[in-house]
C-alpha cells in the first residue's frame, strides 16, 4: 500500500467581516492565499486549514503531522514578551494569536515539525521565550526597507545565512535574496538561535536546535523567489514524513 502523504497544519489569517459589503462577506471570515497551500501540496504535503479554536489544539496536534504558521498584516500582543507599552503600528487579532501560540508551544513540546513564516516567524520566538522590536523605523531607523515598495513575489534585500545552521543546510546557500514585508522584527530570540540576518543586522530567521524541526523565516517562501524557498517546503514535508 502507498504511504500517503503528511498532513501539514495550516493557520489562516481573520477578518470581522464588512457590513458594506465591500469584503468578501459581511460576515466573519478566514481568508489565506493559495500560494501558501501549494507550496505545501508541491513539496508532497497535504495542508489542511486550522480554525481560530486553542481549544481544540490537543486534537489538531495528535492529527496533523506537520505546522505552518503564516503571516499577516497584524502583531502579537507585546504583552505576550512582557513588554507594558504597545506602539501605535501594532495591530492586534487575539483569537488568531492565541490559537497560533497554543499550536507552536504544542508543536514544540511534542516534536512536531514546525515552520513559521513572517509573523509565524515572530510568534514561534515568543513561544519560545523571545521578544520583538515593535516597529522598526523607529527603533531602527538606519534599517533596509523592510516594507519593501515593489511588489512581494519581486525580491527586496539580501539575507546572510548561519553556516552549520538547520537553516543552512535545508537552502544550500550562505546568501539569499528574499522578499519582505514586515514591521516588526525578533529583537531576541529566547531559546532559539538566530540563524539569518539581513544587511542591516535585522534578524530574518530563527530556529530551535533542541527540536528536530523547528524554523521560522522573516520573509514569504510561498512566492518561491529563489529554489531555496521551496526547500524549506519539502524539508518541512520530508521532517513531517520522517517523524510518522
Amino acid at each position: 500500500m502507498t504511504r500517503s502523504r503528511p498532513l501539514i497544519g495550516v493557520t489562516l489569517d481573520s477578518e470581522a467581516g464588512a457590513p458594506d459589503g465591500r469584503a468578501y462577506s459581511r460576515y466573519p471570515w478566514y481568508a489565506l492565499r493559495r500560494n501558501y497551500m501549494d507550496a505545501i501540496a508541491d513539496a508532497g504535503g497535504v495542508p489542511v486549514a486550522l480554525a481560530h479554536h486553542a481549544a481544540l489544539t490537543d486534537d489538531i496536534m495528535t492529527r496533523v503531522d506537520g505546522l505552518v504558521i503564516t503571516g499577516g498584516a497584524f502583531d502579537v500582543d507585546p504583552a505576550l514578551y512582557g513588554d507594558s507599552t504597545r506602539h501605535a503600528a501594532v495591530t492586534l487579532k487575539a483569537d488568531r494569536t492565541g490559537t497560533e501560540l497554543a499550536l507552536a508551544r504544542a508543536a514544540i513540546a511534542r516534536r512536531v515539525p514546525v515552520l513559521g513564516i513572517c509573523g509565524g516567524q515572530q510568534l514561534l520566538a515568543v513561544a519560545l521565550g523571545g521578544t520583538l522590536i515593535q516597529h522598526i523605523p523607529d527603533a531602527r531607523p538606519d534599517a533596509l526597507a523592510h516594507e519593501q515598495p515593489n511588489p512581494r513575489h519581486e525580491p527586496g534585500h539580501e539575507v546572510d545565512i548561519v553556516p552549520g545552521t538547520l537553516l543552512a543546510r535545508v537552502t544550500g546557500a550562505a546568501r539569499l535574496a528574499v522578499n519582505s514585508a514586515h514591521h516588526q522584527a525578533v529583537r531576541t530570540p529566547g531559546r532559539a538561535v538566530v540563524c539569518a540576518t539581513a544587511t542591516d543586522g535585522i534578524i530574518e530567521a530563527v530556529e530551535y536546535p533542541a527540536h528536530p524541526f523547528c524554523l521560522g523565516v522573516q520573509w514569504h517562501p510561498e512566492f518561491a523567489i529563489s529554489p531555496a524557498d521551496a526547500r524549506l517546503f519539502s524539508a518541512l514535508t520530508d521532517a513531517s514524513e520522517s517523524r510518522r
